[in-house]
């Protein structure tokens, strides 16, 4: 039987899979989540995955590409917002400010759009 687990965000190893990222990420056995400090510049091309991920945008400001009827729409996202992104929906990402996203990701994945470097 699995057990619970308290883990402290800042005793977390910090990655950069590209420029201008940090996320520190907690995986479960069906759901992940990342704790992303995106800096200003920092750039994501259009992706998909199959994993459903939910954007929780805790501080700062940032542009998402949006797959969206045979088009691309672009959103702004700010602090305090939500952009849920189902599986397969191509997305990109800008970051305008320096940003601290919660991204939750289900299923687990070991790689997302940023370990293959947005493509």
């Amino acid at each position: 039987m699995p057990h619970a687990r308290l883990l402290t965000l800042a005793d977390l190893p910090t990655d950069h899979p590209m420029a201008l990222i940090g996320r520190q990420r907690v995986m479960g056995d069906r759901m992940m989540i990342s704790r992303v400090i995106l800096e200003p510049g920092f750039v994501v091309g259009m992706h998909h995955h199959a994993n459903e991920q939910m954007v929780v945008m805790l501080a700062g400001r940032a542009e998402f590409d949006l797959e969206q009827d045979g088009g691309v729409r672009t959103v702004e996202v700010v602090g305090g917002q939500v952009l849920v992104l189902p599986g397969g929906v191509g997305h990109g990402c800008r970051a305008v400010e320096r940003c601290e996203i919660l991204d939750l990701f289900s299923p687990v994945s070991e790689t997302t759009g940023v370990d293959q470097g947005g493509g």
